[in-house]
């Protein structure tokens, strides 16, 4: 408690304010005796001329001395000070995330200390806008392009169908299913929009509850065995019997149909989908890998990126490259980590979340 009040700068400013007074008054006594001396000496005549400029010499005296005593004693604090007044002048001019040098323990260090973090934290506030406001354009100018496509298949095939021109009847039935899956595709891309924008929400709510992921997981897989078997993809799995965690179920499964949904379309077939769930000291990990002609990306992370589609570009079938960010979006409203990793033909996708304690 001691060395923290000796570094308040109230003490300080009193004791150079002590200091300085002393200073006045011995400055004080070497006039008066020097006055003095000179009256002893008789080369002074104590008149009322004396007097008046005499009390107005000494009073000057004690005040100069005061005054010049007292600046030296806080010159360092008032230069730190203009020095802190200039770089907030500069962060106020769009100079973000200046550092300013920490000098001394009192207040005005922690004031710089604050300066500090507000500048840092106003660098990473005004860039994470700049990201909101790329991806926002990048949103808009994704999404015309991929509900265009349908979209204008889709009025091509009802004008056909509109003007009569098919020909056997036949290429009726033909254009009125085209035109459906059409439209159920253009549903599919907007109803993905929608579900990507709802958890960009930061007030997104959750509807947690306390869930044996072994269970679930397992329940999901069963769910697909019939689609994997279809596509000539065989399941291994190696799940641990008990891994309970607190989810929002519905949001978390999404989480799985998205990356079985990318098995799917991007496996070697015939090949061998492999899942794994197992205990690390406070999470659960669950792996998720499959065969795949090649590397998808040099950054495998991109995969999670809204509309990346692998390299062969986006295609119609495929969406508009939201199901992976919106599985990153989950795990990561559920404060888990999702990445991607390539090792020998392998995708390997593993996600992460806190154990329940």
């Amino acid at each position: 408690m001691i060395v923290k009040f000796r570094n308040k700068i109230t003490v300080r400013l009193l004791i150079s304010f002590a200091i300085s007074l002393f200073f006045s008054m011995f400055i004080s006594i070497l006039v008066s005796r020097l006055f003095l001396y000179y009256i002893d000496l008789n080369m002074i005549e104590t008149t009322p001329t004396f007097a008046s400029v005499y009390i107005t010499i000494e009073f000057l005296a004690i005040i100069s001395s005061f005054i010049a005593c007292f600046l030296f004693l806080i010159r360092k604090k008032l230069k730190y000070i203009k020095h802190i007044t200039e770089s907030v002048q500069q962060i106020a001019n769009g100079n973000l995330g200046l550092n300013i040098e920490v000098i001394g323990k009192d207040e005005i260090t922690q004031l710089a200390n604050n300066i500090n973090i507000m500048s840092k934290e106003l660098e990473n506030k005004f860039h994470h806008e700049r990201e909101i406001e790329k991806g926002k354009n990048e949103l808009i100018t994704n999404v015309s392009h991929d509900l265009r496509t349908p979209l204008t298949s889709l009025i091509g095939y009802l004008d056909l169908l509109k003007k009569g021109e098919y020909s056997p009847d036949a290429k009726y039935n033909e254009y009125l299913e085209i035109s459906y899956s059409k439209s159920q595709n253009l549903k599919f891309l907007i109803d993905e929009l929608f579900e990507y924008t709802r958890l960009s929400n930061p007030k997104i709510q959750l509807n947690i509850s306390e869930v044996n992921m072994s269970d679930l997981l397992e329940q999901i897989i069963g769910e697909y065995i019939p689609i994997f078997g279809r596509e000539k993809i065989s399941v291994q799995k190696k799940i641990d019997d008990e891994a309970t965690v607190l989810i929002d179920i519905e949001k978390v499964v999404r989480v799985y149909e998205n990356l079985f949904m990318n098995v799917i379309k991007y496996s070697v077939k015939p090949s061998t989908l492999q899942i794994s769930l197992n205990k690390q000291e406070d999470d659960v990990v669950i792996k998720v890998i499959n065969q795949v002609e090649e590397s998808p990306n040099k950054d495998l992370n991109k995969l999670f990126d809204r509309f990346y589609t692998g390299e062969k570009g986006r295609l119609s079938n495929q969406g508009v490259g939201l199901g992976l960010a919106i599985s990153k979006r989950i795990v990561e409203i559920h404060h888990g980590e999702i990445f991607a990793e390539y090792e020998n033909g392998l995708l390997i996708i593993t996600v992460k979340y806190a154990l329940k304690k």
